[in-house]
């Protein structure tokens, strides 16, 4: 039986769906092949700190599923803002907080 992990993302009465395979490890090549951009976009979201990479050699770095959701998201925002990615880092980690504070607010209730 496969199981098929998916995360659900509401906002503003819109409902974002991205799956994710956690299990899945990929590296530098097929992941970039994943987001569909260059492996030089990719270690290019991982200087800005975009992707947390604990590898020093590119040669060994595992990505997984949520890493390409990421990825994907990041791509997005750079592409529909015309933004650089030291704004597009700011953005995620905004939009992180912001879903951390949500799921803590409905938490409490």
């Amino acid at each position: 039986m496969t199981t098929i992990q998916y995360k659900e993302i509401q906002y503003d009465g819109h409902c974002q769906v991205e799956i994710i395979d956690e299990q899945l490890a990929l590296d530098l090549e097929h992941f970039a092949e994943a987001c569909g951009q260059s492996t030089d976009w990719v270690l290019k979201l991982i200087d800005y700190d975009i992707l947390q990479i604990q590898q020093v050699d590119p040669q060994s770095y595992q990505f997984i599923g949520e890493d390409v959701a990421r990825a994907r998201r990041a791509y997005r925002l750079q592409r529909d803002f015309d933004a650089s990615l030291s704004a597009v880092a700011v953005m995620l980690d905004l939009i992180d907080e912001v879903q951390q504070l949500r799921r803590q607010l409905k938490h409490f209730h």
